[in-house]
């Protein structure tokens, strides 16, 4: 029979669960202060219990999570869905911010260098347009 699990690794769950695509990247991030356990900052190796509540910072990105569920394997990402729930508050910050900096990033960009040759061209063939 299959026995159920109580606890696991904060490291291996935020594997297990897709946050991170390696252990030793969770590992760091945890070491680094960007995982905490119910507002307290975490070791690697806490073991992790059902019920309690994250925050994880990936990126730009922040994550309040509620640990449904504990899994020392890595699966699909449907499996990894449902091993925990992200708060209302916490995804709609989350998809404002990602859809603010789109926009900060959609405007004008200058170029990266001087023009070639054929962009000199086109550049002064634009400005005969203009002249008649």
């Amino acid at each position: 029979m299959k026995e159920e699990i109580t606890t696991v690794r904060l490291d291996l769950w935020l594997w297990a669960a897709r946050f991170y695509k390696t252990r030793s990247l969770a590992k760091q991030a945890i070491e680094s202060g960007k995982v905490e356990i119910d507002g307290q900052a975490a070791k690697p190796a806490r073991p992790l219990r059902g019920g309690e509540q994250l925050n994880v910072r990936r990126g730009e990105e922040r994550f309040e999570i509620q640990v449904l569920a504990l899994s020392g394997k890595r699966g699909s990402a449907t499996i990894a869905q449902s091993l925990y729930s992200e708060t209302d508050e916490s995804r709609d910050r989350r998809l404002r911010e990602a859809a603010e900096r789109r926009a900060a990033n959609a405007g004008y960009r200058p170029p990266s260098g001087k023009p070639d040759k054929r962009a000199r061209r086109l550049i002064q063939a634009l400005g005969d347009i203009d002249a008649s």
